[in-house]
């Protein structure tokens, strides 16, 4: 693949030297399956809530949920836990403050979140103690009290286009496909945003994003952020954006069946940027990621490619996954995931991931989920591990 690597990253200098001279970044409220709007109109689409309802007619959208996930692996390297548990409180919502009941509505939209861990090691860090180079459910870690959103967002062209500007999480627009998220799909970021490749700055990033339709069928979604964030101390991130200037900068050109269908029918390729961080020990770094999902039915097979010069994330170059989603699997509500990776790790680590999500009840989702790590990176001595888990949301 060395000369289509090449190729595409020539191609990648090109397109982001041109688009970020126009001093003009973007993103889109096409958004993945986690961003706050598509949440929470994903939650409330089996059950009526009569003051959520009261609220939206004013045009204020809200939620609250509850996630907690276990995992427990059959290996540890020494000093490492063989268990860890996670959780996570999330309060979430819109504001359609401005424009209201036109195609081009103004939102103020906001997330905040607390995280802790029950166990000595997160959740997010569990693989590397196994033995694994890998991360599980990144945002199930122990940061306590914190931002993750506050952004104004903005219709453009009578719906064709979204514009947010303030603190964001990138993995709401870089790199989208319907499976990507750690709270419904599946939790190994080998098959989440950048396929263990791209080096993502932290949540309530402070920038600019642009998501637009260029036909029916073809989109352009762009952003720039500030690649020195704290979710913590979030408000630093803006004094960041222009003081530092650090950032994280992404370009992504795709197909989509209808807008309606974004992020569940999507060809695209994700061209990236990321300049040092002092704050996450991170080096410069750039990279390609190439995604193709398509419903075919109740089946949403993918396939995903991702490519960083550096590998500044976790030292991992090359990813490729590819797998399938089964939607409805024994209830309407259910969905069923299995999917295997190959990364470059200096050598060859598979990682092999299955999840059944069950939603019990319209407040209560339960996913178990079993993962098979193949020639562990950090653990030379073990041929496989085996990590069980077991995810559980509440929700209102």
């Amino acid at each position: 693949m060395g000369f289509f690597k090449h190729q595409i990253i020539a191609s990648y200098c090109c397109i982001s030297l041109c688009f970020f001279s126009a001093s003009y970044a973007n993103e889109a409220n096409f958004g993945g399956p986690g961003a706050v709007e598509n949440r929470i109109s994903s939650d409330n689409a089996d059950r009526t809530e009569p003051l959520k309802q009261s609220l939206a007619a004013k045009g204020v959208d809200i939620a609250f949920d509850y996630s907690a996930i276990g995992v427990t692996a059959n290996n540890a390297l020494q000093g490492s836990d063989k268990q860890a548990a996670s959780g996570m409180l999330r309060f979430y919502g819109s504001w359609l403050a401005y424009n209201r009941n036109e195609n081009n509505i103004g939102a103020l939209v906001w997330k905040v979140e607390h995280r802790h861990s029950y166990t000595d090691s997160s959740v997010k860090n569990f693989e590397f103690g196994t033995g694994g180079l890998g991360l599980i459910a990144p945002p199930f870690s122990d940061e306590k009290g914190r931002l993750t959103n506050l952004y104004w967002r903005q219709k453009l062209s009578e719906g064709k286009g979204t514009l947010i500007a303030g603190f964001m999480d990138v993995t709401d627009y870089v790199d989208v496909y319907a499976a990507a998220s750690p709270w419904t799909g599946f939790m190994n970021l080998a098959f989440s945003t950048g396929t263990n490749t791209i080096a993502l700055p932290n949540d309530a990033t402070f920038g600019l994003a642009l998501g637009h339709m260029l036909t029916e069928n073809f989109f352009m979604i762009a952003g720039i952020s500030d690649i020195e964030a704290d979710p913590t101390e979030p408000f630093k991130s803006a004094d960041n954006f222009f003081s530092k200037s650090h950032y994280f900068k992404s370009i992504e050109f795709g197909w989509t069946s209808s807008q309606e269908q974004i992020y569940s029918d999507n060809i695209h390729l994700t061209l990236w940027d990321s300049d040092q961080s002092d704050f996450l020990n991170q080096a410069e770094d750039k990279g390609f990621n190439i995604s193709v999902s398509k419903m075919m039915g109740s089946w949403m097979p993918f396939l995903r490619y991702g490519y960083a010069q550096e590998g500044s994330l976790l030292g991992i170059t090359e990813s490729l996954s590819t797998g399938f989603s089964y939607y409805g699997l024994g209830a309407a509500d259910n969905n069923f995931g299995f999917a295997v990776n190959w990364a470059d790790t200096g050598s060859d680590q598979y990682t092999f991931e299955m999840f059944y999500l069950m939603k019990l009840t319209p407040y209560f989702e339960l996913t178990p989920d079993i993962q098979l790590i193949q020639e562990p990176a950090l653990n030379p001595n073990k041929n496989q591990i085996w990590i069980a888990g077991l995810r559980a949301r509440l929700l209102w």
